[in-house]
């Protein structure tokens, strides 16, 4: 997990005042197994299709009871829109260095309009006990979350401290088998409301989007898009996979799971795994197999996967690929994952990303309401869920390269550039909220090529130096284009939750 070495938060802002006018107006935990079944595309769609029809007839009284609520609370605000812009990680020291080198422009005329000023995070000052602050307005004292992790106190085993996800409460059992009765229980361990729900209570429209420890969603009238701490289909916080022709029986790798690719004709198979199958009593894990048939010459593979087939080119990531993972008698479990064909010869090498929840059809509630998620990939088609989403693991174990981490970090944060500006399109008067965690991944994993000597980059390399600067910058142009779009009568908050 992420340790911090700055105890700093930095916050830019037009002006921190008017916001108070808004006021008045590791596998860290044990998965849900075979519960996942019982949120199946069937049970989506259903209620999808209720919440339509339901959401078509009453949006009348709805509409006009709303319009009558928010004109009561637009009377006295002083501001229309407050749009807030989360960078984790990002560092008051760099950022000041960056501006009075004139390389933030956007950041730097921000700075001058508005207000720049380095504040205190919490203690310790790590993502998931900032954030939660943030959304609550408390300390970790009343939030309860003090880490990534927390203790069970009966074992003392490390468990997520944000969130439980457990098996249906009642299950059937004849003979062998055990029949959940039940979809599986998710439970935010998180107290205090946050200050969105206060909002959405006077008509206030709100968009949150991957704001840490939001998992499982909340119920509130915002619109919300769960970030950290969404686990992937195994119910864990980002497992990996690793497949080689080589033999890798010695080797273990922290965070991922490893396989070796079978000969068999002129191809080579093995599968995906997912999460636990329905009515097996032993946690049988289901099973997705493929084939894949490289070809050195053409630095390629054919992926055949579920009846389909796919070009994998050497070093470039696959487009999400959905799964469909089958669980029981009738019930598939849906899923989503990139691969990277990693070499060809003279051994073949082939990385999968964890298997995220497909926001299409989700396994586990993502969003509230259930259907945003689905809105989303409608709209801009999949898209990672996982709460840490960027496989720093997998860089750590040497199964991604440099390149290919940062490659994998910039398409996460494209994605959440699409839905950021979606809602600022949509939310036109209210809160519009997203975090980005680009940011704080490329500086754990590229740190070392600014300090000499770094035991983990002991000779360093030029290549890589300006990684951390070039990340300051694409953030610099995200702000500048958001500006683009703001009008007078909007706040906008650019705020860290610790430096590095």
């Amino acid at each position: 997990m992420k340790t911090k070495t700055s105890s700093k938060a930095v916050a830019f802002a037009v002006t921190t005042l008017l916001v108070l006018a808004l006021a008045p107006a590791a596998h860290a935990y044990i998965g849900p197994g075979a519960g996942f079944a019982f949120l199946s595309s069937f049970l989506i769609l259903l209620i999808a299709f209720f919440s339509s029809v339901f959401s078509l007839v009453s949006w009348p009284l709805r509409s006009l009871y709303w319009t009558w609520r928010r004109r009561k609370v637009y009377t006295h605000a002083k501001i229309r829109r407050l749009v807030i812009l989360g960078l984790d990680g990002m560092d008051p020291e760099l950022a000041t260095r960056f501006m009075d080198e004139g390389k933030l422009p956007h950041l730097a005329r921000l700075r001058q309009q508005g207000t720049f000023q380095p504040l205190q995070t919490t203690y310790p000052p790590i993502s998931p006990v900032a954030w939660s602050s943030f959304l609550t307005g408390v300390n970790p004292g009343q939030h309860n979350i003090y880490d990534f992790l927390a203790r069970q106190r009966g074992s003392y085993l490390p468990t997520l401290s944000s969130a439980e996800i457990l098996p249906p409460r009642r299950t059937l059992r004849l003979g062998k088998l055990v029949i959940p009765l039940g979809k599986p229980q998710t439970k935010m361990l998180r107290k205090s409301r946050p200050f969105w729900h206060y909002l959405g209570e006077v008509g206030i429209p709100c968009a949150v989007l991957r704001v840490p420890i939001t998992f499982p969603p909340e119920k509130s009238r915002a619109v919300l898009l769960s970030g950290m701490c969404v686990p992937d289909l195994l119910g864990s916080q980002g497992t990996f996979f690793f497949y080689s022709t080589r033999d890798q029986s010695a080797e273990s790798r922290r965070g991922g799971r490893q396989f070796r690719l079978q000969k068999e004709g002129d191809a080579l198979h093995s599968y995906l795994v997912g999460p636990d199958t329905v009515g097996q009593n032993g946690n049988r894990e289901a099973r997705l197999p493929f084939r894949l048939r490289p070809d050195a010459a053409k630095k390629e593979a054919e992926l055949e996967l579920d009846g389909r087939r796919y070009r994998l080119r050497l070093g470039e990531y696959s487009e999400w690929i959905q799964l469909k993972f089958k669980v029981g008698p009738g019930l598939k479990v849906h899923g989503i994952c990139r691969f990277l064909l990693r070499a060809v010869s003279p051994h073949v090498e082939l990385y999968v990303t964890p298997v995220n929840i497909d926001p299409a059809k989700p396994a586990l509630p993502i969003s509230h309401p259930l259907t945003y998620s689905i809105y989303l990939a409608k709209l801009q088609g999949p898209f990672a869920t996982l709460g840490l989403a960027e496989d720093t693991w997998a860089l750590n174990e040497g199964v991604l390269d440099d390149d290919a981490f940062l490659e994998q970090a910039y398409l996460h944060h494209h994605e959440r550039e699409q839905m950021f500006f979606d809602a600022l399109e949509k939310i036109r008067q209210g809160l519009c909220v997203c975090v980005f965690d680009t940011t704080d991944r490329v500086q754990h994993m590229f740190w070392r090529y600014l300090e000499a000597g770094h035991p983990a980059s002991p000779d360093g390399n030029p290549r890589y130096a300006g990684v951390i600067e070039d990340l300051y910058k694409r953030m610099d142009d995200l702000v500048g284009r958001i500006q683009a779009q703001l009008k007078d009568d909007t706040v906008f908050l650019v705020i860290s939750d610790h430096g590095f």
